[in-house]
């Protein structure tokens, strides 16, 4: 990993240690996610007192006082899935008016969810990730759903989910409307097993594949393709290629000593799986050391 301050080292402790925890804190986990990307700013999110340093400068404490502040607007109690879809539909689209547009794709703070909580805008699979902290904490059976290409969250039995779309504001989604999200998305036909509850791992390595592909269209963001390779790396399962595209990342920073150790430290792993594709990786890192003559 590269060098980091303090704080830095501390938020990835901290998201490492949450990670391997026997319940993984989803809020938690996206919120050190978001910090990664910067200070959020302090006039932003709640008030500053002149002169004093502030406590929370990446928004991680006032995020969660928001998400318990707007679970405190839902009523508790026991409620039917319909109900409880409709009652987040109504506070969360309607009242509060968070949703999506396609605009949004183009935002690296669509992604982080302190900014989603701010701006009420984000992509499917984080403006979802308030709804499910929302409704938890009002004691909804609240769970993300990761169509391909779409995320949602259902509600109620996983085998008869009640359906809605927060990126629309809440609309709800029956079973062939979830069909035809995924085909106009993807092409193909919608898997059942898509329709399985996601785990809060699952979600964190979804939103950080987001924000890759958005660093990736965008050669002039490795700072930010960085951080999102190597918290995904902190998380306790992901693809073992992430090393190799760390790797690649460092030599494209400037570090190629670093980066050309790291592609020689992957190469070795694949030396009994695919050795033509070790030996190209090989050659890349001799490449990479040879940049500093």
């Amino acid at each position: 990993m590269n060098a980091l301050d303090s704080g830095a080292a501390e938020r990835r402790r901290r998201f490492a240690e949450e990670a391997r925890s026997q319940r993984p804190d989803l809020a938690l986990l996206c919120l050190l996610l978001g910090a990664e990307a910067g200070p959020v700013g302090p006039a932003e999110v709640r008030p500053v007192v002149p002169g004093e340093a502030d406590p929370d400068p990446y928004g991680i404490d006032a995020a969660q006082i928001e998400l318990d502040r707007l679970a405190g607007l839902l009523p508790y109690g026991s409620r039917s899935p319909a109900d409880w879809a409709s009652a987040l539909a109504g506070l969360l689209g309607e009242r509060c008016g968070f949703g999506g547009s396609s605009a949004d794709y183009q935002r690296l703070d669509s992604s982080l969810l302190q900014q989603v909580l701010r701006r009420r805008r984000g992509l499917p699979i984080l403006l979802s990730v308030v709804w499910i902290e929302v409704a938890r904490r009002a004691g909804a059976p609240v769970y993300g759903v990761a169509l391909p290409g779409h995320f949602v969250v259902g509600f109620g039995d996983p085998e008869h989910p009640v359906l809605a779309d927060p990126f629309a504001g809440g609309a709800p989604l029956t079973g062939q409307d979830a069909e035809l999200l995924v085909t106009s998305a993807t092409g193909a036909a919608l898997d059942l097993a898509a329709m399985t509850p996601a785990r809060p791992l699952e979600i964190v390595l979804r939103i950080l594949n987001n924000v890759r592909a958005w660093a990736a269209a965008r050669p002039e963001r490795t700072d930010v393709a960085l951080w999102a390779v190597e918290l995904s790396l902190l998380l306790p399962s992901r693809p073992a290629r992430l090393r190799y595209e760390h790797a690649q990342l460092l030599v494209q920073r400037g570090e190629f000593l670093r980066g050309a150790a790291e592609m020689e430290e992957y190469a070795e792993l694949l030396d009994g799986i695919e050795p033509t594709t070790a030996e190209n990786i090989r050659r890349k890192a001799h490449a990479a050391r040879a940049l500093l003559n």
